[in-house]
């Protein structure tokens, strides 16, 4: 439950940083009171941003994906993917080498345009190799890193843990799933770069000008949305509208500071 507090801090915020899967919405599906919450954030001077983990769409693939299946106008800065987070990571750190790239042929391009060597071949020279959510994966992707990881000491990054991506019937498997395949194979464990990593909160931070204390982190997943608010030290908001249930709440090592059944529970606490 929220305490009266609790309510009186939320009342506060101006910084709302949403997951988006199991979160506002599922598929091409809006839920109930995102919009409704989306306006208010606006309303009250504040701003938004999705940090999704989903890396299988770029910003601009989103920004079509708001307008056409939601009617929702945004513009690309919005948007904080984990595959955003990772092509800023290659390219702080592996700008002129060879950067062997398992995933979708969005998030690949997504790379390239940017500059970065991306191979999909496992061949000489390789310097890194990449692990993202792949709603296109082959058997052919997954003996081409293997090969990588087995015959070179190179290091093994993925874009994100989450096991599974929330869909209209449940759930598919996700980068993390994809992760352990690999790892079960090659022995070799990824460093993640998406959330929950508390650059992804300290980026928003820094884009938006807001402080940590009107900062709220929202998601359905702990391990990664609730973890990525508690990592930054902002507060946190789980809505059990995908992976997360109440009973989850009992003895976890990511406790939310606040909980709602959905978004729509959370609008009528913003007002």
């Amino acid at each position: 439950m929220n305490s009266i507090e609790e309510l009186n801090r939320l009342h506060k915020k101006k910084l709302f940083l949403f997951d988006i899967d199991g979160t506002l919405a599922v598929g091409d599906t809006l839920y109930e009171g995102s919009a409704e919450l989306l306006a208010h954030i606006q309303a009250i001077g504040g701003k938004a941003y999705f940090i999704t983990n989903n890396s299988t769409k770029s910003g601009a693939d989103y920004v079509e994906k708001f307008r056409r299946a939601f009617g929702l106008e945004t513009t690309e800065d919005h948007f904080i993917t984990s595959g955003y987070m990772t092509l800023r990571f290659l390219k702080a750190h592996y700008r002129e080498k060879k950067i062997f790239v398992l995933g979708t042929a969005s998030f690949v391009a997504e790379l390239r345009r940017n500059g970065l060597m991306i191979t999909e071949a496992a061949e000489d020279g390789i310097d890194c190799a990449v692990a993202a959510y792949d709603s296109e994966l082959t058997y052919d992707k997954l003996v081409q890193i293997s090969r990588v990881l087995l015959t070179s000491d190179v290091p093994f990054y993925g874009t994100n843990p989450d096991l599974r991506c929330p869909i209209d019937f449940g759930f598919i498997p996700d980068c993390g799933a994809i992760c352990n395949l690999i790892t079960a194979t090659t022995d070799k464990v990824p460093l993640y770069l998406g959330k929950p990593s508390r650059e992804v909160v300290e980026l928003c931070l820094e884009l938006s000008g807001f402080t940590p204390e009107e900062t709220l982190v929202v998601g359905d997943r702990l391990y990664t949305d609730i973890a990525c608010g508690i990592n930054a030290g902002v507060d946190t908001c789980v809505l059990f509208t995908g992976e997360a249930r109440p009973e989850d709440m009992k003895d976890t090592e990511y406790p939310a500071t606040f909980q709602f059944r959905d978004v729509r529970e959370l609008l009528l606490s913003c007002r």
